[in-house]
């Protein structure tokens, strides 16, 4: 099982001053769907993209420094936040993760389907959407 290395490591992205994920060397895992700055939230961006987890398929611990709103587009996913216990969701359910809510569990619910997420996420300018959890 791979981790999906997207959500560990913040990049830019090579159009405007994007703070989305990496890549890692999972292809077409995250993908940025649309970046702005709101005008109504000046220093602020927000980000919206899709996660893909190819079964048994899970993140490494992490956090987000600004607030992140997650909705399951495709199978189920288990999520762990803060010291909650774990839970699934599946397609049409959804969460929200205030700012710096350690992320200590994001896998695939399944070892045989894939799993999608929609996240979008309201970050400082210049921050990363996604940082590792700091021990």
């Amino acid at each position: 099982m791979k981790p999906v290395l997207a959500l560990l490591i913040p990049l830019g992205l090579l159009i405007g001053q994007s703070t989305a994920w990496a890549h890692g060397d999972v292809a077409d895992q995250v993908k940025v769907l649309q970046e702005k700055q709101p005008s109504n939230a000046p220093g602020k961006t927000a980000v919206m993209l899709t996660v893909s987890y190819a079964p048994g398929e899970a993140s490494p611990a992490h956090q987000h420094p600004g607030a992140v709103m997650a909705y399951v587009l495709e199978g189920a996913v288990v999520s762990k936040l803060n010291d909650e216990p774990e839970k699934t969701y599946k397609a049409g359910e959804y969460w929200y993760e205030a700012p710096g809510t350690v992320h200590g569990v994001s896998r695939n619910a399944s070892k045989t389907r894939p799993a999608k997420l929609l996240v979008w996420s309201l970050v400082d300018q210049g921050k990363p959407v996604t940082e590792p959890v700091q021990h």
